[in-house]
């Protein structure tokens, strides 16, 4: 790897990513011809011969053709450009039959739009390798010329290389002063041939990405669907949490007390003060199984937040928090139920992490609104180092935000501070 120290523009010749776009480009332009040729010829039969039924199989074999082209082009960005674009949804018939196939074809904009891209690369491809090539040829043999001018007197005959000639007269690049002029203009054209190279294969990545990629529509719908799988997933698990919780906790105080209140009333006749102390510990079982029972209803959805609201039911998760935690809640108007709760959720996870992990003397919770999002803010002072790995409580609070097409931002560097920021969407 190059050192940081050595400025970019020397280093940019010689780095990896400038050969992989200048390979790209050099490969583009034959593919590009190739993709071009085939498809004007295909699709221009095809579009010729729809007054027979001959053409809608021609032009949907031709919109097929593409999305195979497209395919290609998405590997040979993805290995020389380093551009991930997944591809678009696959072409389906609704009876699976050839006819409905060909209509289903047609009727893709993703086919279209790579026939579109076939059309479009290969007039930039052209473009991009004439202008690549002649930098790099110019540049690289300019540079170099002191070591190759030697050639010129030796089997060419004149002094050097010929800068003007009339017939009559003619200026050679021959003298020291020119011969390093020429190899400083090289040199100029050597720095300035990467960022041109990747300034061309910048727009072969808004091609790429813009036209070969799925949808707006089917990304979105990609995206929602995957949210309403974490959506139930997440409601599975808090199920299989309160159910736990109920058979672990306040169910088994309830046996119990149930079992201590049969044999007080066994003893009540022959023992009262042995039924007395049986009946003192069922009314202890009692209270317990009360506090379990209220500490898992005020997890799912405490009172006070559906009464109160979220600057009264956050302020008291920090009264019950074992750190001190100021908190600020600066909202217009109270957000849907939906939303309160999984802000409410949200900073109750946040602020349990504090307490278990973070080591802090002092935490802050903030909670405002900017424009149409809903913002959090929980802040401590403690050692840092927390990371939304997998299968962590992070992890499953970003998914939870992201259902609702919310974000969760870390910043938390080793040795603090850390500072968890969430976006919602604002729905009064």
């Amino acid at each position: 790897m190059a050192s940081p120290r050595i400025p970019a523009a020397i280093r940019a010749p010689f780095e990896a990513r400038t050969w992989r776009a200048f390979l790209y480009v050099l490969v583009g332009l034959p593919l590009s011809i190739c993709w071009f040729a085939l498809s004007i010829a295909l699709v221009s039969t095809g579009a010729g011969l729809l007054i027979t039924f001959l053409g809608v199989p021609i032009l949907a074999g031709a919109l097929a053709m593409c999305r195979g082209f497209g395919a290609v082009e998405r590997t040979r960005a993805r290995a020389l450009l380093d551009l991930d674009v997944k591809a678009p949804e696959p072409v389906r018939g609704r009876t699976g039959g050839a006819f409905s196939w060909m209509g289903a074809m047609l009727k893709s904009g993703a086919s279209w739009r790579h026939l579109l891209y076939a059309v479009l690369h290969m007039p930039w491809a052209v473009f991009s390798f004439s202008v690549a090539v002649a930098f790099f040829g110019w540049g690289w043999g300019l540079f170099t010329y002191p070591l190759w001018q030697w050639v010129f007197p030796m089997y060419a005959g004149q002094d050097g290389l010929q800068l003007y000639g009339d017939g009559v007269h003619g200026l050679y690049l021959d003298s020291p002063f020119e011969i390093a002029f020429t190899s400083f203009v090289g040199l100029l054209f050597v720095m300035a041939w990467p960022w041109l190279l990747r300034g061309c294969v910048s727009v072969d990545r808004l091609l790429v990405s813009g036209l070969l990629g799925p949808s707006r529509l089917a990304s979105r719908v990609t995206e929602l669907e995957s949210d309403r799988g974490v959506v139930v997933d997440t409601a599975a698990a808090d199920l299989r949490r309160i159910e736990r919780d109920l058979h672990d906790g306040a169910q088994a105080r309830l046996a119990a007390l149930a079992m201590d209140l049969g044999l007080a009333k066994e003893k009540l006749a022959e023992d009262p003060r042995a039924a007395a102390v049986l009946v003192d510990e069922a009314h202890g079982e009692v209270k317990l199984a009360l506090q379990e029972l209220r500490d898992l209803a005020r997890g799912i959805h405490p009172a006070v937040l559906t009464d109160r609201g979220l600057d009264a039911a956050l302020s008291a998760v920090a009264s019950r928090c074992a750190v001190p935690v100021s908190v600020d809640v600066d909202l217009p108007a109270r957000p849907v139920p939906a939303i309160e709760g999984i802000a409410y959720f949200t900073v109750s996870e946040l602020l349990r992490n504090v307490t278990a992990h973070a080591r802090a003397r002092r935490a802050w919770v903030d909670v405002w609104r900017s424009e149409n999002r809903l913002m959090l803010q929980v802040r401590d002072d403690g050692v840092g180092g927390a990371v939304t790995v997998e299968g962590r409580s992070l992890s499953s609070l970003a998914g939870r935000v992201g259902a609702v097409d919310g974000v969760l931002a870390v910043d938390s560097p080793a040795g603090g501070p850390t500072t968890v920021t969430v976006e919602l969407p604002w729905r009064a």
